[in-house]
């Protein structure tokens, strides 16, 4: 029996295709760059900010604009990740029957750390206490790497033979896979 529940944000808790589609756009149209569609966008997510934004651009990384652009994008989205963000159908449900019955849960995501911390405090905080965001800086290497995942667990005292991970995408199992967990 599990004790203890980590989720994805992006796509599994949270619709936020359409704030970061929109946040691709605004940088795109600001630098006047070739314009992304809403799907083309949804196949760039997953892998965190960085690479959604090297997959947006001309040249990725090797734009010599890219740092510029990089830190438009993050500033952008800082004040706009909740326009038309929503957690999905039922979720909320879930979440308050998983927290009545004693279930630790926690959020771990490759987007920016202060996004999610936000999101969580819009929509989740009554539920989920542990919100952790790509923080790299810090020395906690994003997913799919288990650091993350383990620092969750550590901190809501858990044990990964006792958790699940739940996600929506590949970088997800094989988050779930390196941390060693079902």
């Amino acid at each position: 029996m599990y004790n203890t529940v980590v989720f994805d944000l992006d796509g599994t808790l949270l619709n936020t295709l359409e704030d970061l589609t929109d946040a691709v756009l605004y940088i795109q149209k600001k630098f006047d760059f070739p314009l992304h569609n809403i799907e083309l966008v949804r196949q760039h997510v997953g892998n965190g900010i960085r690479k959604l934004i090297i997959r947006s651009i001309p040249d990725g990384e090797d734009n010599p604009r890219f740092e510029e652009v990089y830190q438009e994008f993050l500033d952008y989205y800082q004040k706009n990740c909740q326009v038309k963000t929503r957690a999905y159908d039922g979720i909320m449900e879930l979440l308050k029957e998983l927290h009545e019955s004693n279930i630790k849960m926690a959020i771990v995501s490759n987007k920016a750390h202060g996004a999610v911390d936000e999101l969580n405090e819009i929509y989740f905080k009554d539920y989920i206490k542990v919100a952790i965001g790509e923080n790299e800086a810090a020395g906690i290497k994003k997913k799919p790497a288990p650091d993350s995942v383990s620092h969750a667990l550590k901190l809501l005292g858990s044990k990964k033979e006792e958790a699940v991970y739940v996600g929506d995408s590949e970088v997800d199992r094989a988050t779930a896979e390196n941390a060693g967990m079902d």
